[in-house]
């Protein structure tokens, strides 16, 4: 199982780009029926995880296949290289 995790926070110009990105890509992973789970973790409201997932900024992404992270990205990127990215770890 992949899962994909937003590290986000209300007060974040990029992460406010990202989130209708990921929501369009959730829906569409939905109607393809692909094993992926998304998760937004608001960083202002678990400010525990930030140590745990060593995240330094935000937006970062992190892609877990059965819970092992395999790649992370900090910032925003295109949809077609999100997507691109998500395929390569089915």
């Amino acid at each position: 199982m992949l899962t994909i995790k937003r590290y986000t926070a209300a007060w974040c110009g990029p992460c406010k780009q990202l989130a209708p990105v990921f929501e369009e890509l959730q829906k569409e992973m939905i109607n393809e029926a692909t094993p992926v789970t998304f998760q937004t973790i608001d960083v202002d409201q678990n400010k525990e995880v930030l140590t745990e997932a060593n995240i330094s900024g935000v937006p970062t992404v992190v892609f877990e296949k059965d819970g092992i992270p395999v790649y992370r990205f900090s910032g925003v990127l295109p949809k077609s290289v999100i997507a691109g990215t998500i395929r390569k770890f089915l």
